[in-house]
């Protein structure tokens, strides 16, 4: 209760004089007839209340404190079970004061609201830096998260599907208590790994192919985001270990400089500097690692940014207005903003090998003097190639909150169980 009636604070603080701060809760979602999605909290009203049942308000009107909660029936109680009423809502969640929701409009009447562009800044400016209890939150998340991936690492082998492997990292979290994931988990072997945001998790695993997981489960509304990638046998190939070298060196020293104050756009830079050195050395790209950058040969492998914000959503909010900064390159990326102590963000290079891409008439014509297309044609059975961790920006030393292995041999030993 403490955790929440401080952020409440802040952020009535942060926009004090300008009006009534009024929040709505999410409501159920229909999936079809009168089935309903599983619920889950809006990330706005679940960082100032912690309440996570649908149907409620926040209002603030200046130091004091109002919950609206539904008023429920018989009927429903008997159908869906025992909802919190108002004076159990009060010692719940403490605040000042609790209504049912069906009085909103007497707490509001003649009153003026904060404007919902200011409200969503506020917002966005405070959700951005993480408190301890939040950081509590997500270190959790990543354990759970890190253990079911552990799990799945010591189950995949030959002749399984995807969705198999995908089961038993549900299992694993839920086991642990903790329900929801943070978002779709992507479980691609072969081929699909190659696919950024593959959802099919159908395919068989084979022997010689690449897995790539990229799964995380939340508390709270606080998202773990996980991804690793490894030999469905167990055993790199050379050429796998090659390419995840790369992968995984970019990721090293990409963590090494996720330091206050740098642009999260440069580090993106950065990383694309690496893995150009990376592919040169591999005989994918030729010519001056600048040049691949700007020309954007290095894209056709690392088509995606490094890094997003993190928190209670997966790609979190980017801090508010005054955190905005204009991109100093002409790359696309996630989000651009010097990096604050507080700050969770991801850290996610990869390699792949995209036929849509690799394919390209244009593309191939653009980049015939960068790209060695007859080598790089050889690895269009080979898929991609992604590890991502979850960092929290510190002065002196990020934290890593992930702990599942990455390191070819600990992965390997992983995978043997």
């Amino acid at each position: 209760m403490n955790h929440y009636r401080a952020l409440r604070r802040r952020l009535a603080a942060r926009l004090k004089g300008q009006g009534l701060v009024h929040l709505q809760g999410g409501k159920p979602v229909p999936r079809n007839f009168d089935v309903e999605y599983a619920f889950r909290q809006n990330s706005d009203f679940l960082y100032v209340t912690g309440v996570e049942e649908p149907g409620c308000h926040l209002v603030l009107d200046g130091a004091r404190e109002t919950l609206l909660v539904p008023r429920v029936d018989a009927h429903h109680r008997v159908w869906e079970g025992h909802v919190p009423g108002p004076a159990e809502a009060k010692r719940l969640f403490g605040v000042d004061r609790v209504m049912y929701a069906d009085e909103l409009k007497k707490v509001l009447k003649g009153r003026r609201p904060v404007a919902p562009a200011k409200l969503r800044d506020a917002l966005d400016e405070l959700r951005a830096v993480k408190t301890e209890g939040e950081l509590a939150l997500m270190r959790r998340a990543n354990d759970v998260s890190g253990k079911a991936h552990l799990a799945v690492m010591k189950a995949t082998k030959p002749g399984l599907r995807e969705y198999e492997l995908q089961a038993v990292f549900d299992a694993a979290c839920v086991k642990a208590g903790l329900k929801h994931l943070a978002y779709p988990s992507i479980v691609a072997a072969g081929v699909n790994s190659a696919v950024l945001h593959y959802r099919k998790n159908n395919a068989p695993l084979k022997s010689g192919d690449l897995l790539l997981i990229d799964a995380g489960a939340e508390l709270s509304g606080y998202a773990a985001d996980i991804t690793r990638t490894y030999p469905i046998n167990g055993k790199f190939t050379r050429r796998q270990r090659d390419v995840y070298s790369v992968v995984l060196e970019t990721q090293k020293r990409c963590i090494e400089k996720a330091q206050p104050g740098i642009n999260s756009a440069e580090l993106h830079l950065f990383s694309m500097r690496v893995i150009a050195e990376g592919l040169k050395s591999l005989g994918l790209l030729r010519g001056e690692t600048d040049g691949l950058v700007e020309n954007g040969a290095v894209r056709l492998f690392y088509p995606h940014g490094l890094t997003h914000m993190l928190g209670l959503d997966v790609h979190d909010v980017t801090g508010g207005k005054k955190r905005v900064l204009p991109n100093p390159t002409k790359i696309p990326v996630r989000f651009v903003a010097k990096l604050e102590p507080g700050f969770v963000i991801t850290m996610e290079p990869g390699v792949y090998f995209i036929d849509a891409l690799l394919k390209d008439p244009a593309l191939r014509r653009k980049h015939k003097d960068s790209v060695d297309f007859r080598l790089a044609d050889s690895f269009l059975d080979f898929g991609g190639i992604r590890i991502e961790d979850d960092i929290v920006v510190r002065a002196g030393r990020a934290e890593n909150l992930t702990r599942v292995p990455k390191e070819i041999e600990a992965v390997e030993a992983a995978c043997e169980g």
